[in-house]
């Protein structure tokens, strides 16, 4: 079987839209999980023994079970608690709600490196627990962790393939209905590897200039 050029530019369009749903997906899910695991991570930093349980027992289990398993949980589950969500919106909560768990661990260390004189030097000027999260503490943990969020990114774009198995016509899924169609596998396969390279490259560029803008200031 010859490798045929053709049966890439004639599907092309299609994976390139196909793209978009696998971006929606992951940079929304990020989304959500940086603020969810901000909020997570302090809660985790509590001094009260219930909320950081409450918080230990959210990041063991969405970091112990499969996210593939909490797809199909959150896509299958929520409409019997009133809440049917269309497919796209639950690949996105379940995708920021695992994703979350990871993050405020990422954030946890960053905190925990940051020197803790800097916090009581903040209650000692009376800066309120808010704003020293706000304005203190969480830039320069996302500072310090920058290259592990986007790691964290890119691996959302990769886990985004997940979606499919709820009918979210992301890339791999529709790489399989072209494949079935054409029986051209080699090709369409081919091209949907290239164009998720193509995605986490330009993360992981943009992450690095993000990275250095940020040490610059």
């Amino acid at each position: 079987m010859n490798f045929s050029f053709d049966t890439i530019w004639h599907n092309l369009p299609y994976l390139l839209a196909a793209a978009r749903w696998t971006i929606l997906i992951s940079v929304s899910g990020m989304a959500i999980s940086l603020v969810w695991g901000t909020a997570l991570c302090a809660t985790r930093l509590s001094a009260n023994p219930f909320l950081r349980g409450a918080a230990v027992l959210y990041i063991s289990f969405f970091r112990g079970v499969p996210l593939l398993v909490q797809l199909l949980l959150f896509y299958y589950a929520l409409p019997y608690v009133g809440l049917d969500l269309p497919a796209v919106q639950a690949a996105i909560l379940a995708t920021g709600l695992c994703s979350a768990a990871y993050t405020a661990e990422i954030l946890r260390g960053a905190l925990q490196s940051i020197p803790s004189g800097q916090t009581e030097a903040a209650y000692a000027l009376g800066i309120p627990s808010f704003s020293l999260w706000r304005r203190i503490l969480v830039p320069q943990a996302v500072r310090i962790g920058m290259p592990s969020l986007v790691n964290e990114l890119i691996l959302l774009v990769k886990v985004s393939s997940l979606a499919s198995v709820v009918g979210i016509g992301e890339l791999t899924r529709i790489s399989q209905n072209i494949t079935g169609e054409t029986y051209r596998p080699l090709e369409i396969y081919i091209t949907a590897a290239v164009i998720y390279f193509a995605i986490n490259w330009v993360l992981s560029i943009s992450g690095r200039l993000i990275e250095k803008k940020l040490q610059i200031g």
